[in-house]
Formats: C-alpha cells, sequence, structure tokens
C-alpha cells in the first residue's frame, strides 16, 4: 500500500525514499519487547503469592499487551514492519493468534479500509453501526460488541462463507479459511492441553486478560476515524492523536494514524519523522485520547455516516 494517490505531495520525495526504507532490525525489536512486556506482566498476574493489587495491575496490563497484538499484527499486515515479506506474515499471524484476530483475513479487510478510507458504502469498517447514544457508545467501548462480531465472523470464515465480503476474492478464499481453521485448532489444543491440569490457564492466561484490555483497545481505535470526514481526503478523514510515549510504543506508532493512512508505505517506526512533514496539514490532530472522546462524547452524531 502506497502513498494515498489522493493526498497532497506532503513529504519531499527524496526524504520520502528515506522514510520507506524497510529493515529487520527495528520490527525485531519492538517484536521481542512486546512479548517481554506480555511474559513479565502473566507472570506477574498468575502468581498467587503475590498482593492482590499488584496482580490486578498486571492483569490490565497482560489484557493491554495482548489486546494491542492488533497493533502488531496491523504493521507487519502492511509487510512494511520487517523487509522481508515471510517474516511480516509470520509475526502479522501469531500477533492475530494473540489478539483473536486473523491475520490472512485482516490484511485483505484493512487493504480494502485504506482504498475506501472512511467512505461510506465502501469502507468495511463503516458496516458496523456507530454508536450515537451514550449506551451505544459505552456498549462499543466494553468490547462486548467486538466480540459478538469477531466470534460471527470467524465462524463464516470457517465455514468458508465470504458472502458480502468483497475484499476476500474467490482466489484467496481457500487460503484465508485455512489459515482461520488452523488458528482454531491450535486455541483447541491448547484447551486439551489445559483440561487435565484443571487450571483454566488458558482462560486465566489469555482470554480473561484479553476482555480486559479489549476496551483499552476500542478506546484508542474509535479515535482514528471517529468524528472525521466521510470524505477521500486523507488530511481530513483521520485522526493523529499526540499521546504518551509508552502507548505509542505499545500500539505500534498506531497513534500517528493519518501519516500512516497518507503515507502506508512507511514502517512504523519512521511514523513520527514523518509526522514532522504532515502535521501542519492535518485537520484531526489532537492532544491525548480523553480530549478526543470527550470531542466524540458532545457530538455522537457525528460517528455515523
Amino acid at each position: 500500500m502506497a502513498a494515498n494517490p489522493l493526498s497532497p505531495a506532503l513529504i519531499p520525495p527524496d526524504a520520502l525514499r528515506q522514510l520507506n526504507e524497510r529493515s529487520d532490525g527495528p520490527g525485531w525489536r519492538q517484536t521481542l519487547a512486546h512479548a517481554a512486556f506480555i511474559a513479565v506482566t502473566a507472570s506477574l498476574w498468575l502468581r498467587s503469592d503475590l498482593p492482590l493489587p499488584l496482580r490486578l495491575v498486571a492483569l490490565v496490563l497482560l489484557g493491554a499487551g495482548l489486546a494491542f497484538c492488533f497493533c502488531a499484527m496491523h504493521e507487519c499486515g502492511h509487510r512494511t514492519a520487517f523487509a522481508g515479506r515471510r517474516l511480516n506474515d509470520t509475526v502479522a499471524w501469531w500477533a492475530g493468534v494473540l489478539s483473536f484476530y486473523n491475520a490472512d483475513f485482516y490484511r485483505r479487510y484493512h487493504q480494502w479500509h485504506h482504498r475506501y478510507t472512511h467512505q461510506p458504502g465502501l469502507d468495511p469498517e463503516l458496516e458496523d453501526p456507530a454508536p450515537s447514544t451514550l449506551a451505544a457508545y459505552l456498549l462499543e467501548l466494553s468490547g462486548l460488541t467486538w466480540w459478538i462480531g469477531k466470534l460471527r465472523g470467524h465462524t463464516r470464515a470457517l465455514l468458508g462463507d465470504f458472502s458480502g465480503c468483497p475484499y476476500i476474492p474467490e482466489e484467496a478464499a481457500a487460503q484465508v479459511t485455512r489459515s482461520v481453521r488452523l488458528q482454531f485448532g491450535l486455541y483447541g489444543l491448547l484447551l486439551l492441553a489445559s483440561i487435565p491440569s484443571g487450571n483454566g490457564l488458558l482462560f486465566w492466561a489469555w482470554l480473561l486478560p484479553l476482555a480486559v484490555g479489549q476496551p483499552l483497545l476500542r478506546f484508542v481505535l474509535l479515535a482514528e476515524h471517529g468524528g472525521c470526514s466521510f470524505s477521500d481526503d486523507g488530511t481530513r478523514n483521520t485522526r493523529t492523536t499526540l499521546t504518551l510515549q509508552p502507548l505509542r510504543w505499545l500500539m505500534w506508532n498506531m497513534p500517528f494514524h493519518a501519516e500512516h493512512h497518507l503515507y502506508a508505505s512507511i514502517p512504523f517506526h519512521a511514523l513520527p519523522k514523518a509526522h514532522g512533514y504532515v502535521a501542519p496539514a492535518l485537520h484531526h490532530l489532537d492532544q491525548g485520547y480523553i480530549n478526543v472522546h470527550r470531542g466524540l462524547q458532545r457530538n455522537l452524531a457525528a460517528l455515523a455516516a
């Protein structure tokens, strides 16, 4: 996915060539650090001898680490996090396993989203109804609608049913179905392995933390395009949110989202530099996610197409 052809040339060609350079180093460092974050927080959460308040903090952090594996899958799904396609696809698939997405389905879905960003009737992200009331907004943030949608979507993919999914061409359907079946086969094996011990490890170490972390992911994802223009102008239909460095790190720099949509070929680690070129042209450049959501809450009707 290259730069949005409908967007102005905001980055000089020479600078863009440098920003587009890909290498394995940043991707490996980010992947290993993210994996270490999950391992450390999981070890703290699962230790029954530790004080409960410390374990609960670890649970929230573990949940964030698992839910934000979505960000790893997203970056690798663009095949820009690493230099080679195979490594990108491998890391994306495992990140999808941890975040309950399927990377092979998502990559094609997401390509359609980039092609038709925030355009009603075309962008698949707009197929789900936007929250227009406070109750619907809170339900969206809870993650419940996401779980329901994921279970329905995965079930259809397991059966090879991609009707209503124009982003899954006929020639790719079998491969996506195999990928989803392999993923759920892995879940099944892990479930069977946890039954003899009777400790519910799959629930306590993965499913519960992911459910705890999902509202955090919903909170940041709703800010990406929520309240932005329903147009094909990349400087207007996507928001960049300036936030704390630890959150940017855990999100693989996804808060620089307008930069990413304008120049999807730029690897995640170069997005902060791209921001320096792009920022003056952005119509939605906000300070902090809480500030963004305050604005969204004042005009929930603007979320609907």
